[in-house]
């Protein structure tokens, strides 16, 4: 039996925390395009590799050591980027290891060759240079990238008229293969940072996307607890009562106060629960337009939304009763009015408040006919927005209802 616990204690011990896994989710785009990036850049790497090594074999003679161990300096890191890039694991250190001692060899390639080696056809290690140039992207910050892209053509031009001693006929190849050799270098550069900056674009918009799920589901639920409390209180309420109106001596009347403070306490923990709902986090007051759209697609009416007056920002928490304050109206405007004339208006006014207007053309209804125990209007609209300082006015006739709702900042 001991083994039992330790076998519950391990397993979770495995399970992700949940930062871990929102980090991981959030870069999912990122990730899966720096692989892409490594594997492209794996196959393109081993054929000019290959074509390197080719180039190198029948002009090298084993008992040259400089020459050899310049080959194998340069290809066992080489070899280690490839299969780093395959397998997706220490990519950048790998890369970078390359990126750098190919420079080094690069730069100390004349004091190998000397001045009178001198020859038309390129060296070996000069197939490398765009090899170089994307070991870089996958290793280096973005200026380090382009500081590679730029500076290896030209210590490669160097190279080359050192190797040819200066003559005139290497200054015209020279000066071509180094334009062709920078240009190539940031086109590939570019076009690395483009791809990164995509995925990063994506991966933000998914993680907007899943907060505001989030927070929809969040307010979703919030509001489905607080209709329950509202039933449950109104029961507990209506029973404490029927127990004060039907008590009759000593423990019936002790009863009924129990059951009156047992509804108090209650009433107590819902409004503290409402008044703890969002944050004062700004709001952008556009932002309340878009959950109005959002909503009217929910219920699937058509309505004429206007925006007036500047943007501003609001507490967190006054947008979000005045999103849920205007969807009730919103729909009961779909119910009762079957969406007749429906139009919202959201008059903006900087970061000194909002008026938000819904309206229909309805048959309208009398507010004061409304029985008590019905919490669509009195708790959803009136009491929300005064639980935030803000103003709720109905206006129905038989022309239609008004719902103005408003904030100002004090």
């Amino acid at each position: 039996m001991p083994t039992e616990p330790l076998s519950i204690r391990e397993a979770w011990s495995q399970i992700p925390s949940p930062g871990s896994v929102e980090t991981e989710f959030e870069r999912f785009t990122g990730k899966r395009m720096e692989r892409i990036l490594a594997t492209v850049v794996a196959i393109g790497s081993s054929a000019l590799g290959v074509q390197a090594l080719f180039a190198a074999l029948p002009t090298m003679s084993w008992s040259d050591a400089p020459r050899v161990i310049t080959l194998l300096a340069v290809y066992i890191p080489f070899a280690l980027m490839l299969v780093a890039c395959l397998v997706g694991r220490g990519v950048r250190t790998a890369s970078g290891l390359f990126a750098i001692v190919y420079v080094l060899a690069l730069g100390a390639w004349p004091s190998l060759v000397g001045v009178s080696a001198g020859s038309a056809t390129q060296p070996w290690i000069f197939f490398l240079v765009n090899v170089g140039v994307v070991a870089a992207m996958l290793a280096f910050p973005l200026w380090l990238q382009f500081s590679w892209a730029v500076g290896l053509p030209f210590v490669y031009g160097y190279v080359r008229l050192v190797e040819g001693g200066f003559s005139r006929d290497f200054w015209v190849t020279t000066a071509f293969d180094v334009s062709f050799t920078l240009i190539l270098g940031i086109v590939i550069i570019s076009l690395g940072w483009m791809f990164r900056s995509v995925a990063a674009g994506v991966d933000e918009a998914r993680a907007r996307a899943v907060s505001s799920y989030a927070d929809a589901a969040a307010a979703a639920a919030a509001e489905e607890e607080r209709v329950a409390m509202s039933a449950l209180m109104h029961d507990s309420v209506l029973a404490a009562l029927i127990a004060v109106e039907r008590a009759e001596g000593e423990r019936a009347r002790e009863l009924a106060v129990g059951m009156a403070r047992e509804a108090l306490t209650r009433l107590a923990n819902t409004e503290a629960a409402v008044a703890q709902e969002g944050s004062d986090e700004p709001v952008a007051t556009d932002q309340i337009v878009a959950e109005l759209r959002r909503a009217l697609s929910e219920l699937g009416a058509d309505a004429i939304v206007e925006e007036r007056g500047p943007i501003g920002l609001l507490p967190g928490r006054v947008a979000r009763a005045l999103v849920l304050a205007a969807r009730q109206a919103l729909g009961n405007a779909v119910t009762h009015a079957h969406g007749r004339g429906l139009h919202i208006l959201a008059e903006g006014r900087g970061d000194e408040g909002i008026v938000v207007t819904i309206s229909d053309t309805g048959p309208g209804f009398d507010l004061d006919a409304i029985g008590a125990d019905r919490l669509g209007i009195r708790a959803s609209i009136l009491a929300r927005m005064a639980g935030v300082a803000g103003t709720a006015d109905i206006d129905s006739s038989e022309l239609g209802t008004t719902v103005t709702l408003g904030w100002e900042h004090s």
